[in-house]
């Protein structure tokens, strides 16, 4: 009879899952605490510990971890014996101590004594205290928050619209109540320990939450004399899929070329300008430089010789957009309280409920994983494969890791990536990446494909501090997407293609041909929700537009197979750096730039100068930049939402009203881009299908005949 080996005791591993909470009050659970585990011993018996026993780096288990959004951390592969569980921020509370056994997990409480507690009253328009226990619409609450905190170390964090009564830090005054649920929530910031080692993570938080029953309707006063009137637009509810779409608006903000500026900047440069950014996009920075100095180290190497400067870009580059592309971790965009705040004001201008921003609650938990609800749809119909947490590489392989060798990466269930390869193809259509290739050609002296070279006349000596770079960068070309892979990878998305003389034999097996008639549909019936929905006396109907977007995200959905997780993040990764060395100094004094044009991003005025030498298309580069800009955000909500499960319109009408300032900057670059208004009501229901690529190279034969 076969059997098998499971190994002997002594080489099995424990676990310890640590759980961090509030040991009185709501007893809720402290979020992004840092807990530190450290060796106490070789025995199973806790009492063996000395009295005198302490925590040190030379006895710490690395690396030290955040507790998740349920208060919990886990630490697995531990040898037997015994360990002291630390917890790393104010108020101080003892080691825990726990025994560890041979393929055991133990479990470990650790109970922060803040008993943190909120209590409400009521004032009415009077500003005195209400008599009766529920109150009414248009009455003001008064939220004392008590905690025990006598060194000051617990920062309180209000709802938005809440402001701090003077002379009592610890009670807040709130806006007027409205119809509806009646939550009020406030955070509390919990600082680090100063005694103990800093892992830039910031400070641990907790939820506490104080619900009270909707208020009712304000007394009924008589009025007489005149009586003026006015119209409002339609009321909508709130919806969880809103904090879905501000983390894609957060996220696509954070992946910006400016934002990965100030990143370079900081990285080679030592420039710390982050005044401007969002609190979880600064809390993120440390993220970034420790992943690239990761990469930097151990990760990136190049096969060239004297290419050291570019593999640092490349590595930097690269640890940009893998911090930045996630979902949701230890920095959600969502949660600081600036950023809150920018985000309900963004509701606010749109007439939309500020109370689905609760991203906690839009996810769904799959196998112990918190995901989207449409990726845990898609979990669903693989129950047979399993979840492995490593990739290859990251870690020997043991007998205890042999279940990771199959399976779903957790990583990509968790936190897929915000990446829309649509952002790549319009910055390509737009000549970004023809504009370097020209620039490398003329650097290894090479003649550009016409017969008279624009660039032949063009001298390189302003260019000289970039030399290595740049010698780096043709070098690694070789590892680089090719135009041919690109373009493919167009049409398998979105049935996109370029023109071109690099893409002639173009055979593909698998395109998405009616998504461009989808979508162009789409954006055709958001102008009419629009206007009836600025008309107050219609009540506009958002079905058409619900319809719209499950048939796009059905489209969307089918091309997201075989290159899809990898080829988007790779593409913006080179094109960031195309980005990054086109707007150097240095450029522009090579390139015939246009100082008192004010584009948004400093490297586009040289695609555009160099668009004007080449004769290629006059279309300024930053419609291309705003169709690539405000299409990712489109397709990525799109993509990412549970549309083929909704039923009611209200989801779609907060969609399109959230993303109104996508959908009509989109309209009008495409109009810029294409000559084709996609707002345009004609007898023919049909839209505008034709390839961008084609309309393209239609109007720059126009522009040649002309000029």
């Amino acid at each position: 009879m076969a059997t098998v080996n499971q190994g002997s005791k002594s080489s099995r591993l424990g676990t310890v899952v640590v759980t961090v909470l509030d040991g009185g009050g709501s007893r809720a659970p402290i979020t992004n605490a840092k807990v530190s585990l450290h060796r106490a011993g070789d025995s199973t018996d806790t009492t063996s510990i000395p009295k005198n026993w302490t925590q040190s780096s030379e006895n710490l288990v690395r690396p030290i971890k955040r507790t998740n959004s349920e208060g919990r951390v886990v630490y697995d592969g531990l040898q037997a014996g015994c360990y002291g569980v630390i917890y790393g921020h104010y108020p101080e509370t003892d080691p825990k101590y726990v025994a560890v056994h041979a393929g055991c997990t133990k479990d470990v409480c650790i109970e922060v004594n803040l008993n943190l507690q909120i209590v409400t009253m009521f004032l009415n328009q009077d500003c005195k205290p209400i008599s009766c226990p529920r109150p009414r619409k248009g009455d003001k609450p008064v939220s004392e928050v008590i905690v025990n905190d006598p060194n000051n170390n617990v920062g309180i964090i209000p709802p938005h619209g809440f402001k701090v009564v003077p002379d009592d830090p610890r009670k807040f005054t709130g806006p007027p109540l409205k119809a509806g649920p009646l939550k009020i929530a406030f955070r509390a910031a919990l600082l680090e320990r100063t005694d103990l080692p800093i892992d830039g993570g910031g400070d641990a938080e907790m939820l506490v939450t104080d619900e009270h029953d909707p208020p009712d309707d304000a007394p009924v006063v008589p009025i007489g004399g005149n009586v003026g009137a006015t119209l409002s637009r339609t009321a909508t509810e709130p919806t969880d899929d809103l904090a879905l779409w501000g983390a894609i608006r957060n996220s696509t903000d954070a992946l910006s070329f400016n934002n990965y500026l100030r990143f370079m900047d900081w990285i080679f440069c030592g420039k710390d300008d982050r005044s401007s950014l969002k609190a979880f996009e600064r809390s993120r920075f440390a993220g970034k430089r420790q992943q690239y100095l990761n990469l930097r180290d151990r990760k990136r190497f190049l096969p060239f010789t004297d290419s050291d400067a570019y593999r640092v870009v490349k590595a930097a580059t690269e640890a940009f957009v893998m911090v930045n592309c996630g979902v949701h971790g230890e920095h959600p965009p969502f949660t600081e309280e600036g950023d809150r705040d920018r985000d309900e004001d963004y509701l606010g201008r749109r007439d939309l409920p500020t109370q689905g921003l609760d991203f906690e609650k839009y996810l769904e938990t799959v196998d112990g994983t918190t995901t989207l609800p449409y990726l845990a749809v898609i979990r669903r119909k693989l129950p047979d494969i399993p979840i492995k947490d490593l990739e290859f590489g990251e870690e020997s392989l043991t007998e205890s890791r042999l279940d990771n060798c199959f399976g779903i990466l957790q990583e990509k269930l968790a936190n897929p990536c915000f990446l829309e390869l649509i952002w790549s193809y319009w910055h390509e259509e737009g000549m970004l990446v023809q504009t370097v290739n020209a620039i490398s050609r003329r650097f290894q002296n090479v003649r550009g494909p016409s017969l008279q070279d624009p660039l032949s006349n063009l001298e390189m000596d302003p260019l000289r501090p970039l030399n290595n770079l740049l010698w780096g960068y043709i070098q690694d070309e070789q590892h680089r997407l090719t135009v041919a892979r690109r373009n493919y990878e167009y049409d398998h998305h979105y049935g996109l293609r370029l023109e071109g003389q690099a893409v002639q034999q173009f055979r593909p097996v698998d395109t998405r041909s009616k998504f461009l008639e989808a979508f162009h549909h789409l954006l055709r019936l958001c102008t009419v929700f629009y206007k009836q929905d600025d008309d107050t006396t219609v009540k506009a109907d958002a079905f058409p537009v619900l319809n719209a977007l499950k048939e796009t995200h059905l489209i969307l959905s089918q091309g997201a197979h075989n290159q899809f997780g990898d080829l988007p993040s790779t593409a913006r990764i080179e094109m960031l750096m195309q980005e990054w060395l086109l707007a150097r100094p240095e450029f522009r004094e090579a390139l015939p730039t246009r100082i008192m044009v004010a584009y948004p991003e400093p490297w586009m005025d040289r695609v555009d100068a160099m668009k004007r030498v080449q004769g290629w298309t006059d279309t300024s580069v930053l419609h291309f930049r705003n169709l690539g800009l405000f299409g990712e955000q489109l397709l990525l909500a799109i993509r990412w939402g549970h549309w083929s499960d909704v039923q009611e319109p209200i989801q779609a009408f907060n969609w399109a009203r959230f993303f109104r300032p996508q959908v009509q900057g989109y309209i009008h670059a495409y109009r810029a881009v294409t000559g084709v208004d996609l707002t345009t009501e004609t007898v023919d229901t049909k839209v505008d299908a034709t390839l961008p690529s084609v309309l393209l190279k239609r109007r720059l034969a126009l522009q040649q005949r002309a000029s």
